[in-house]
């Protein structure tokens, strides 16, 4: 073997210097025979030129190449003259075989040209193992010399897949710099690099405000709006591509607020109130995540408006002289005082004149009081003639039809005349006193009735029988409204209606109303049939609604059957491992709450605790109200009561804030809070057109075994809890529900509210007197503060024979909103069909804990939570979920948050607590772009419908 192996070493160091051997030869036998030639004086051989002798020189030399993959590379060389070309690599000669040449003539100067190439695969490169890269370089002979040419290196060609450096994502304010590095991977050649913009490769030559020069890096000098995307870094060389990772670049705007509007007019157009400038966060609007406005977007400051001044008349002057004309004439001024601010001017006449006969002036030459034409006495005559005689017949007319009806109505203590009292409608009613002296049916027997004097009693209208005095003051339920009044004119001409002060002050009685053996609302069984009046009245209530339960780290949902009021618990509110036993009541007593002017309470008082529990998510408390929701007509306030008992305001619903956030819906409140304590509703009428929502409705007795049926018709505000006040008294003292609540617009304009009761059947049924229409102030029903105000009215079957009762109870305000109630009913009991007054599933779990008590999965909120809070390029952002789900106001609330999409879906959970309307939140997310899969469609056990529901509309 060792001597095969020299043999071969042997006969490979032959081969290679065989170029140089032939090469040998062929110049000795050229230089010999030159020799011959230049004896024998022979001329040189064709192939040697007759030009002077020159070296070779290189017309190509071989090129810098690269492998790629496992495809040999060819290297050239051509030189002229050229007898012979070798290969050199790596410092040895190529074999003769390896070489392939290629022989030529140049014609422009007769010499030589050859030309050859070499093959060098991959294998020879990768065995090569020097200090430098694999080289070949040619060697080209002529009968001068040689020549040699540059060394050609060939490296074998790959391109790494990692990027050294890939770049990275960038948030940045608008015209601020972006720079993002890249360091493409290792390869042979080195990678050329190419930045793409969404996809699409960006030309740094037309645009000036890109450079793609800086050792790879893409610089932006001034970001614009239009910068915002998704970068790309692409590396290619000769063998592959490669790309980076995506940088995600947003180009964010900060909010800024426009300027100011114009103060808008006084809020009032007669004394203090306020005017108030907005601005907006638009200048420009917050993008891509950027930072919301900071400070408030309202202003409010006082102002005095100068309230209009009527002018009224001066007393009349005395008369003047008397005329030729026989007139004298007096004159006022409208001075006291003078009209101003826009005031009324007076009305009437600024000047008087009459007639003066006491002889001064003259007609046809004779004093006026001689002149007694006869046409004058007898148009005189007839006139005193024709009076006497119609007031003798109305007297007897009068006297013939008071006798006869006194007979028909001997039974009753007061004649009534005017039989509007009896077919309905609020008409007067015009009576005269017994001649009895000590009859009780008088507001006061001791005092002789007046006929010339007009008196104006304040209180209620008490007429009784004496011997039903006992059994009537009884009553504790029915208490008389101060402010209904009697006046009694000279013509004893009876009407009801509002006063705000007394000339005479009756003696209020005790008790004033019927009420049944079990002093609830069943009828009366009088000895006689005694005339009364059912005025508006307060019921006797429970001081406090009250419901608990105990809460961990879960959270959960505490709701406040049939009143509308809930709190919501979020998860992780309160810390791991501790757990709370949260109350929340409502009170059912004399508001706390005072009125301030002309402010109104809107809402119950709720209070939830304990106080000094402390939260590290914001809650949600839902309070319902009563007003019909309108910015332009209601200015709305949040208040807390004080430790001390006093009442601060927090915030206006349309202020900006960072400590609470209120969301008004059409019935309720949603307000998240960070402390417990008593909250409450109110609201300042900006115009006449702010109306409060009034639920009325109307109840009568289980059962009647006598001929007398009492109907109650109650106005409430449109809070369940207001309702359910109602219906636990009514419950409570055997009332039954005939029909079904309705909705009445109550307006600030002043007018007062009217209750009448129409189409009664005239055979079956009679209203007793003075109950036929009743009407209630203004300021009692607007400033009600809640009290449940009911008006009676009694009526009396002509027989015991009549079961149904059908009637209609007309509820309206003067110039204001109507409505009414159809009631068609039995009085016997197995008869009726019962109207239910609140859903049963309502009153059922009170308290909720954990997943149960929500609507969303956990799971799925945590997705949406991280999908949100974090920026996007789109702006697909938190902001883009609040607007999605009506949440358009003070944003900055949501921004202070550690999660605004948490808080956000909280206030969701409040709003959806009774539908849970998941396909609308799923419907959102959508059109967000975030989801492709409807909530609906989780069949997680957290989605199971809540055992409680409630009907919000008709508080049933």
């Amino acid at each position: 073997m060792g001597t095969a192996a020299a043999a071969g070493e042997g006969a490979g160091r032959a081969l290679r210097w065989l170029p140089w051997l032939g090469l040998c030869f062929w110049a000795a036998g050229a230089a010999a025979a030159a020799a011959r030639g230049t004896d024998n004086g022979e001329a040189l051989p064709e192939s040697i030129p007759s030009a002077p002798g020159t070296l070779p020189h290189f017309i190509e030399e071989p090129d810098d190449a690269y492998i790629i993959k496992s495809n040999p590379i060819a290297l050239r060389c051509k030189a002229r003259p050229a007898m012979q070309i070798f290969f050199k690599c790596n410092g040895e000669w190529v074999h003769q075989n390896e070489h392939v040449s290629e022989e030529s003539l140049d014609e422009s100067s007769g010499l030589k040209v050859r030309e050859v190439f070499i093959n060098v695969t991959r294998q020879q490169v990768e065995d090569f193992h020097g200090p430098e890269d694999y080289w070949c370089q040619c060697v080209a002979w002529s009968h001068l010399g040689t020549s040699k040419s540059r060394k050609a290196s060939v490296r074998i060609a790959y391109l790494r897949k990692n990027f050294e450096q890939d770049p990275q994502g960038r948030e940045v304010p608008i015209e601020g710099m972006i720079v993002l590095h890249c360091r493409p991977p290792e390869g042979v050649p080195a990678a050329e690099v190419e930045w793409l913009k969404n996809e699409e490769p960006i030309d740094s030559e037309q645009d000036e405000n890109i450079d793609t020069r800086a050792d790879h890096n893409l610089i932006i000098r001034q970001a614009r709006l239009s910068d915002s995307g998704n970068y790309t870094c692409m590396a290619a060389n000769i063998v592959a591509k490669r790309r980076s990772l995506s940088a995600t670049v947003v180009v964010y705007v900060n909010g800024g607020w426009s300027s100011w509007t114009e103060w808008s007019a006084c809020n009032v157009r007669c004394g203090r109130g306020w005017q108030k400038r907005s601005r907006t966060c638009t200048n420009p609007a917050p993008l891509n995540g950027g930072a919301f406005c900071e400070g408030m977007s309202v202003q409010k400051i006082t102002c005095t408006s100068l309230c209009p001044v009527d002018g009224s008349w001066e007393v009349w002057s005395e008369w003047s002289v008397c005329s030729p004309e026989c007139e004298h004439l007096r004159i006022r001024e409208c001075t006291a005082p003078p009209p101003r601010n826009g005031g009324k001017f007076c009305e009437g006449l600024s000047q008087e004149s009459e007639n003066c006969t006491d002889g001064l002036c003259i007609l046809d030459k004779k004093p006026l009081h001689e002149i007694k034409p006869q046409s004058m006495e007898n148009a005189s005559d007839i006139a005193l003639y024709s009076g006497l005689g119609a007031a003798v017949v109305a007297v007897a007319v009068l006297v013939i039809g008071v006798t006869l009806y006194r007979r028909s109505q001997s039974d009753y203590g007061v004649d009534v005349i005017d039989s509007s009292a009896l077919t309905g409608g609020f008409q007067t009613f015009n009576f005269k006193t017994v001649r009895q002296a000590g009859n009780s049916l008088l507001l006061n027997s001791s005092l002789q009735p007046d006929l010339t004097v007009s008196r104006t009693y304040s209180g209620p209208i008490c007429l009784q029988d004496p011997l039903d005095k006992e059994l009537m003051t009884e009553s504790s339920l029915f208490n008389p409204l101060s402010d209904i009044k009697v006046k009694v004119q000279s013509s004893f001409m009876v009407s009801l209606g509002v006063s705000e002060r007394a000339e005479y002050h009756g003696k209020n009685h005790s008790g004033t109303f019927p009420h049944g053996n079990n002093r609830g609302f069943t009828a009366v069984h009088p000895r006689n049939k005694t005339p009364y009046i059912q005025n508006l009245s307060s019921l006797p209530t429970r001081t406090e609604l009250r419901t608990t339960g105990v809460f961990g780290h879960l959270g959960g949902r505490l709701v406040m059957p049939n009143t509308g009021v809930s709190l919501l618990i979020p998860h992780g509110a309160i810390p791991e491992e501790n757990s709370w036993e949260i109350y929340m009541s409502i009170n059912q007593g004399e508001p706390s709450l005072q009125s301030d002017g002309s402010e109104v309470l809107l809402s119950p008082e709720v209070t939830c605790g304990p106080p000094d529990m402390i939260v590290t998510t914001p809650f949600a408390l839902t309070i319902p109200h009563c007003a019909d929701v309108s910015s332009e007509h209601w200015n709305i306030h949040l208040k807390k009561r004080t430790q001390q008992g006093k009442w601060e305001e927090v915030m206006s619903v349309e202020d900006e804030s960072t400590s609470c956030y209120c969301l008004l819906d059409p019935f309720a409140c949603h307000v998240l809070l960070d402390s417990f304590g008593t909250y409450a509703l109110t609201g300042e009428p900006i115009t006449d057109c702010a109306v409060k929502q009034l639920k009325v409705a109307v109840f009568g007795c289980m059962s009647c075994n006598s001929l007398d049926y009492n109907l109650r018709v109650y106005c409430v505000d449109n809070t369940p809890c207001a309702f359910q006040e109602v219906v636990s008294d009514e419950k409570h003292h055997g009332g039954q529900l005939l029909e079904e609540p309705k909705l009445l617009h109550f307006k600030g304009n002043t007018f007062s509210l009217q209750i009448s009761v129409l189409d009664i059947p005239p055979f079956l049924w009679r209203i007793k007197p003075f109950t036929a229409c009743q009407e209630v102030p203004f300021s009692r029903v607007w400033s009600s503060n809640r009290q449940p105000l009911h008006c009676a009215f009694s009526l009396e079957r002509y027989t015991p024979t009549t079961t149904q009762l059908s009637c209609k109870i007309c509820i309206r305000q003067l110039k204001g909103h109507e409505q009414i109630l159809q009631v068609q009913t039995s009085i016997l009991e197995n008869e009726r069909e019962t109207i239910t007054f609140f859903a049963q599933e309502d009153s059922t779990f009170p308290a909720q804990t954990g997943p149960k008590a929500f609507k969303i999965p956990y799971s799925i909120r945590q997705r949406i939570c991280a999908t949100f809070d974090t920026p996007n390029a789109k702006g697909k952002d938190w902001q883009m979920l609040a607007q999605k789900n009506s949440i358009n106001r003070n944003l900055s609330y949501f921004a202070t948050q550690s999660s605004p999409s948490a808080v956000i879906l909280n206030l969701w959970e409040a709003r959806h607590q009774h539908d849970g309307d998941l396909d609308s939140l799923a419907c959102a997310l959508e059109e967000i772009g975030r989801t492709h899969t409807k909530l609906s469609n989780i069949t997680e056990p957290q989605l199971e419908e809540a055992d409680f529901s409630y009907s919000r509309q008709n508080g049933l």
